[in-house]
């Protein structure tokens, strides 16, 4: 028996070490963590537990018989984050270019199933080429194994993948497929073909980081929901992020500790300028209504007219999805609209309540966006929050203009409660459009025209430009003093928070996808 333990920790020694200490070594001096590295910082200390650590491969062809490394690439196991489960796996670029094998896939397809049936989030630390082409179709098959899991454990499960290096090909579609993606600039990359395939088939000069770099899917793509400066920082931003989520979709998410006090915020006041067409940063709506320093934004990069993230209000966790006037005046457009339908069903999923703070002017037009699909877009926008059952609130702090009004969470498609600051303007359109429309035969007829529009243009607004029209057919529950807005929004969450709602009884719904 002494002898079988010392075998086994040799063996145990030999497969920590992954590829061997060089190519360890390499790691480090291109400032990257190693695989085990990786899991052992996420995890709290002493937590981890390895499955399948003496796992090797089972290809015999192209000499690989030779090489025969224990884990195969992939470190899978779980452990505790803050104390709660948490399982991982993390892949190892050091042994076959973290390469996805038969056997590898099959230790990640284990773990997903303990994930799903233990009810905890799952998170994939991402590092590799690839299939393993040396195995064919082997390999092939052991992606779409993953791929059928990541589908069957969505809605149920938080997922979360990282992407720490190199994800190309049939790997990109696993992340694809999770609920956030975090990459780390400069050292990672996503991408179906490379680099040298779309030179040979389009003819156009590429490099890998523009290509498919952390950058490119933050910004263009709409990817990656969240960018890493290094691997230390993903990780920090891996369980920050989890700390706003619960353990899987029968579960609701952590209420810190949080003393009530004196709720009165009065720089809420002067955020919205007094001229409508001045922008200004929804963000700072957002600081003044929240915890302090709790606003943590995801897709930052990405439809920059709509913000989402994760922020807490007296402790509890909560998702908020607001206009962004400084960008586009915060218009809906299609990017725009996926963000916030996509955020908006994610926290849906895993009884996240919603805060929708609303200034839209309608949404943009233009032949690109029309003929781009802004209809069937920001219609998933609609059905998002018309699905959604979660505790739902929106404040409307400025416009709200058209179809607009009605996806941004209004009265219409089940919003619980719905406020208005004073400053709020609920109409079909803007009162200088609205006027050229309704009076144009006046105007055309007035010995001074431009006069005639902003007399009548006064007129509209006098009459449509403000909430109360709105509050009087209940659509607006209060118009609240903007210094108000935090208590009114903590006394109506804390109502809210065991709301009971049920969709139909049916198979699913059709997004319009």
């Amino acid at each position: 028996m002494k002898e079988k333990l010392q075998k086994l920790g040799e063996l145990k020694r030999e497969a920590e070490m992954g590829g061997g200490a060089s190519r360890i070594e390499k790691q480090h001096a291109k400032g990257k963590l190693t695989a085990r590295e990786r899991v052992l910082l996420l995890l709290d200390p002493d937590s981890f537990e390895e499955i399948g650590q003496l796992v090797r491969h089972r290809s015999s062809d192209f000499g690989m018989e030779k090489t025969r490394f224990y884990g195969d690439g992939v470190i899978t196991g779980y452990g505790t984050v803050n104390n709660r489960l948490i399982y991982v796996f993390a892949q190892d670029f050091t042994v076959f270019g973290g390469s996805l094998s038969e056997t590898h896939a099959e230790k990640i397809c284990k773990l997903m199933d303990l994930a799903l049936k233990n009810g905890a989030p799952l998170i994939g630390l991402n590092d590799s080429g690839g299939a393993r082409i040396q195995e064919g179709v082997k390999s092939l098959g052991g992606y779409a194994d993953i791929f059928y899991r990541n589908v069957r454990a969505s809605g149920v499960i938080p997922q979360i993948s990282a992407i720490m290096g190199p994800c190309a090909g049939g790997a990109v579609y696993s992340p694809a497929m999770t609920d956030f993606t975090i990459m780390v600039e400069q050292s990672s990359y996503m991408f179906v073909t490379g680099p040298n395939v779309v030179k040979t088939v389009t003819n156009e000069e590429v490099s890998a980081e523009e290509l498919g770099g952390a950058m490119t899917h933050a910004s263009k793509s709409g990817v990656t929901h969240l960018t890493a400066q290094n691997d230390l920082d993903c990780i920090m931003q891996l369980k920050k992020l989890l700390s706003y989520l619960p353990q899987n979709c029968e579960s609701t998410p952590e209420t810190l500790a949080y003393d009530l006090g004196e709720e009165y915020r009065p720089v809420l006041k002067d955020i919205v300028p007094a001229n409508a067409n001045q922008p200004y940063d929804m963000r700072k709506v957002i600081a003044g209504i929240m915890d302090t320093d709790s606003f943590y934004e995801v897709h930052k990069s990405f439809a920059e007219n709509i913000v989402v993230g994760f922020a807490r209000i007296a402790g509890r966790s909560v998702g908020i999805v607001a206009n962004q006037p400084a960008s586009l005046a915060g218009v809906l457009d299609v990017d725009s609209s996926r963000k916030g339908a996509r955020f908006v069903r994610f926290c849906d999923c895993f009884n996240i309540p919603l805060l929708v703070l609303v200034d839209v002017p309608g949404f943009l037009p233009g032949t690109d966006q029309e003929w781009s699909g802004i209809i069937t877009n920001g219609a998933k926008l609609l059905y998002a929050f018309s699905e959604a059952v979660v505790p739902r609130v929106t404040l409307i702090t400025r416009k709200a203009y058209g179809g607009a009004y009605d996806v941004m969470n209004s009265k219409h498609i089940g919003a619980d409660m719905n406020f208005a600051w004073p400053s709020a303007e609920i109409a079909v359109m803007g009162a200088k459009g609205a006027s050229e429309i309704i009076f144009k035969k006046e105007i055309k007829a007035a010995s001074d025209p431009a006069k005639k529009l902003k007399e009548k243009e006064a007129e509209y607004a006098e009459k449509f430009a403000h909430p109360y029209l709105a509050a009087e057919r209940g659509f607006i529950d209060e118009v609240i003093d903007p210094a108000e807005s935090r208590r009114k929004l903590i006394k109506a969450f804390t109502m809210l928070k065991n709301k009971v709602d049920q969709l139909p009884r049916k198979k699913h719904g059709n997004i319009p996808l």
